[in-house]
């Protein structure tokens, strides 16, 4: 679906197919990503109002603040970096109440899940690549969190008539 784009002042543009709010978010995700420290896997994490008016929270895996920007361990769970989530769960100051959706580039750890589920609020994750432990999915599950793996396009390319890029 393309359709024109007129603003005071700005010449009219051909727009693309407009994103859904949740694949923005998901990128949004992936590109908080991109700040990880861990040298095994970059993950982001983004928290959102249900109504995707406002991001309320994010996080990506790396060591503590003022520590070294490196792994402790090569070791696979091991590595000593403070996990997306939860980092993105230490920023969130929102009260629980607050209504909560959640975008993560990879399904959360069981102990992710249990800490978005102590987060309180959280009504459905969404999550890109799957994690190599797969018990966050029952996490969510019993505490009556929906989720949805969401796959999006790992680049982001903006595509205007004047300069077909």
């Amino acid at each position: 679906m393309s359709r024109n784009l007129s603003l005071p002042g700005i010449e009219s543009e051909k727009m693309v197919e407009r994103p859904s709010f949740e694949q923005i978010y998901m990128h949004l995700a992936w590109l908080m990503s991109q700040r990880s420290t861990c040298k095994r896997l970059n993950v982001g994490c983004v928290i959102v109002s249900p109504d995707y008016r406002k991001v309320i929270a994010v996080g990506y895996n790396g060591n503590a603040t003022g520590l070294k920007n490196e792994c402790d361990s090569s070791e696979p769970g091991k590595c000593g970096c403070i996990h997306a989530e939860e980092n993105a769960v230490i920023n969130c100051d929102v009260p629980r109440t607050t209504p909560k959706v959640v975008f993560c580039t990879h399904l959360p750890c069981k102990m992710c899940a249990k800490r978005l589920v102590n987060l309180g609020g959280v009504r459905k994750v969404y999550y890109d690549e799957d994690y190599r432990l797969r018990e966050g999915l029952d996490v969510l599950r019993d505490a009556g969190i929906r989720y949805q793996r969401l796959s999006v396009p790992k680049t982001i390319c903006l595509v205007t008539e004047k300069n077909g890029v």
